[in-house]
């Protein structure tokens, strides 16, 4: 039994070690068809990087702008088409679009040098666009990746002289301090309004306990009327007394007085009459002397 136990061990094993070693043969493998993918995407963005500075050569910019597109797409993490996407929207005076390249450029570059160049491209298009103060800041980030750049200090001296000379319009700061104002206005409305709210609940809760104690009085005084408390005189009728309505069958005080009568006097002929009537039938007692 001890030997085949052993003998069933190593099978086991046998059996886990193939599966392990096919798992890594097919990791292994994908990741050579990843790379060589990657590999082909790479030199696929390289050449239409090629073919899109031949396309500027000869003055066709939009097949140029489509071969530097698709070597973006292929190749995000790159800079250079980034870049030279950017310059190529500069030189045609399409100031937002190369904005948009140079930022994209100077957030994906890693090399120092090519931040420089990004970032000073960066601040021309804001010069362009009048943006003194963002200019400004693109140019200092420009010339902390190049402090040397003589070309890029006089950029930044000229932005700061036209940002002194242009200062933001007063009336950005009052929309500010406006919209501010209307957020604070905003909420103190909100709180006047869940103040209201409040006060109008308890208002409510109260007037219904009103509304409850006066149901119970109500109810108490219905159930005093039918325990057979007399009503009170209403208000409008004053001191004037009530008139007696008489009711369906049943006789009023004035006849029933007269029916009491003429049944005393019924009774009285009756009495006389039994009286005469013994008075006739009595023997009549007779003192004889013997």
């Amino acid at each position: 039994m001890l030997v085949a136990k052993t003998f069933f061990q190593k099978k086991t094993m046998l059996r886990i070690s193939m599966i392990l070693c096919t798992i890594t043969f097919s990791l292994n493998s994908f990741a050579q068809q990843l790379a060589k993918d990657q590999k082909k995407e790479l030199k696929a963005a390289q050449n239409f990087l090629s073919e899109a500075q031949h396309s500027l050569q000869k003055n066709e910019f939009p097949s140029a702008e489509a071969d530097y597109r698709r070597a973006i797409s292929l190749n995000p993490k790159s800079e250079t088409a980034k870049y030279n996407l950017g310059t190529a929207y500069y030189g045609k005076e399409k100031n937002d679009e190369a904005m948009l390249r140079f930022k994209q450029a100077a957030a994906t570059a890693t090399d120092k040098t090519e931040k420089h160049k990004a970032f000073h491209n960066l601040g021309n298009t804001y010069m362009n666009d009048k943006k003194y103060s963002e200019a400004v800041e693109a140019y200092k980030n420009a010339l902390r990746n190049n402090p040397n750049d003589e070309e890029t200090r006089y950029n930044l001296a000229l932005a700061k002289d036209m940002l002194e000379k242009n200062p933001p319009p007063p009336q950005d700061k009052d929309d500010k301090n406006k919209d501010q104002n209307k957020d604070n206005k905003d909420q103190d409305k909100k709180d006047q309004k869940d103040k209201q709210d409040k006060k109008d609940q308890g208002d409510k809760g109260d007037q219904k306990d009103q509304k409850d104690k006066g149901d119970q009085k109500e109810d108490k005084k219905e159930g005093d009327k039918d325990k057979g408390e007399p009503d009170k005189p209403k208000d409008e009728e004053g001191d004037k007394p009530q008139q007696q309505q008489p009711v369906p069958g049943q006789l009023s005080p004035q006849q029933v007085k007269s029916l009491l009568e003429a049944m005393n006097n019924e009774e009285k002929k009756t009495q006389d009459k039994i009286n005469a009537e013994k008075q006739k039938g009595a023997k009549v007692k007779t003192d004889k002397d013997w």
